[in-house]
């Protein structure tokens, strides 16, 4: 880290807005909190005193249960809102949601929303620092931050790296946040999935796309499998679950084409036998569950430096 470097964000938006060096600060950070979660007792003083806010409108398991986790683990007072409990069941528009929780001085808003640039948008209407949890198809920023974090703990570093992503790049704000953070670190980044799944123009964000399966695992460091988000397709753009999985799906003869300790990822949750085999989910290279526990980490790092703590 250079001398004099200083985090300056008060917002984080996606992987985008951030530098090389942004990146490496918050990964060194998430790692002195680590230690936090295997204490006896899980609990620093760091947040005391401070209001975030929980705001999923969309279903969430470990992205919301982690932000949870780290902040009370932080000592912060946290409170949550979902869909069916927000006046936007009632028409309220979403700048006037952020109004309303900003007249009550909260420090950190997390938002997770269906809509592209709705945190974005959250952070114009409030005197918070704002967090992207996820937002529509755009970004999840603390999801490639955890990726990042999982991979550099196994190799030491994220340079010169072959990432293979395979599956619904289209759908997927993990993909994207992973492609510009991986390929910023100075990882290479191979995309391979169906030709419906695959964005027109995704190479602008420095991501290969291969044209085989062979081609995209062979050789990799890390193979990432996206889950099928059939929620966010309006007409099916797979013939089925089933030719999906043969095609597509990563089985250890397919694994064994990656570099002999490369590292099985998924963003979760995991369709077994669609995305992955069980056999691959389970295996020694799954570092799957490495991943929701970095994320704990990750997201501690995130509340505090976006408190003005460098």
């Amino acid at each position: 880290m250079a001398t004099g470097y200083s985090f300056l964000h008060r917002h984080i938006l996606g992987i985008e807005q951030l530098s090389r060096e942004d990146i490496s600060h918050i990964l060194t950070t998430a790692d002195s909190f680590k230690e936090i979660s295997a204490r006896p007792i899980k609990k620093v003083p760091t947040l005391r005193g401070h209001t975030i806010i929980n705001l999923f409108f969309e279903p969430s398991t470990r992205t919301r249960l982690s932000f949870e986790v780290a902040a009370k683990r932080m000592s912060a007072d946290t409170f949550n809102i979902s869909p069916s409990t927000s006046s936007t069941t009632k028409g309220e528009t979403l700048a006037d949601t952020a109004r309303n929780i900003s007249a009550m001085h909260p420090d950190i808003i997390i938002i997770r929303h269906a809509c592209s640039g709705a945190p974005l948008l959250l952070s114009r209407h409030v005197r918070a620092a704002v967090i992207n949890a996820g937002d529509g198809a755009h970004e999840h920023p603390s999801q490639g931050l955890l990726d990042m974090m999982t991979v550099k703990e196994r190799r030491g570093t994220l340079s010169g790296l072959k990432i293979a992503i395979i599956g619904d790049i289209t759908h997927s704000r993990v993909a994207r946040s992973d492609i510009v953070g991986f390929t910023r670190m100075g990882s290479e980044v191979h995309l391979y999935g169906p030709r419906t799944l695959i964005p027109q123009g995704i190479e602008h964000l420095g991501a290969k796309v291969c044209t085989s399966l062979e081609e995209a695992v062979r050789g990799a460091d890390v193979v990432m499998a996206l889950r099928i988000q059939r929620e966010r397709q309006n007409d099916p753009l797979l013939p089925s679950l089933r030719e999906y999985s043969r095609q597509f799906g990563i089985s250890r003869q397919v694994l064994s084409l990656a570099k002999a300790d490369a590292l099985v990822m998924h963003p979760g949750p995991v369709n077994r036998g669609v995305e992955l085999n069980p056999d691959v989910a389970d295996g020694p290279q799954s570092v799957i569950l490495d991943q929701v526990t970095n994320g704990v980490a990750v997201r501690m790092a995130l509340l505090y430096l976006v408190m003005g703590n460098s």
